[in-house]
């Protein structure tokens, strides 16, 4: 016997009750192709303004793609995963608002901790702070 049929089998008024209307996933084809045709598109955008080098400041191109990258990722959790506000009384929503916030964190975190490594560590480096090569570094002047 399936979990749906002893659930059922305390009867259909208490099924309809425990779950709300807003439960119900109906997820048609156009949906799906909505979904598709979204990221192919944000997928062609980004490789055609790289591979044309449209845009020539790399900060730019950089927040531009991060950009692209991110929608893209909002469409795939809508249109593929069908992620809402009201599946399972919103915690799928918020559960994905956790994971979002604690890669952000740890991938701050990790491009700081490197960051630091390499500008402290690297012997043939100048010390970001004082523009003066490090310690054992010996520059020859010519007499």
């Amino acid at each position: 016997m399936s979990a749906h049929e002893l659930h059922a089998g305390h009867g259909g008024d208490h099924h309809d009750d425990h779950h709300g209307h807003g439960d119900d996933l109906h997820v048609t084809r156009s949906d799906y192709i909505k979904g598709f045709v979204l990221a192919v598109i944000l997928t062609a955008i980004p490789f055609w303004l790289v591979m044309a080098g449209v845009i020539q400041n790399r900060t730019t191109a950089v927040l531009v793609l991060g950009v692209l990258a991110a929608v893209q990722i909002v469409v795939h959790m809508v249109y593929f995963l069908h992620m809402n506000g009201k599946i399972q009384g919103g915690w799928t929503m918020l559960s994905t608002l956790f994971t979002i916030v604690f890669v952000a964190v740890t991938l701050a975190g990790t491009l700081w901790v490197m960051f630091h490594m390499n500008a402290n560590m690297m012997p043939s480096h100048a010390n970001p702070m004082t523009g003066q090569p490090q310690v054992g570094e010996h520059h020859h002047t010519a007499p």
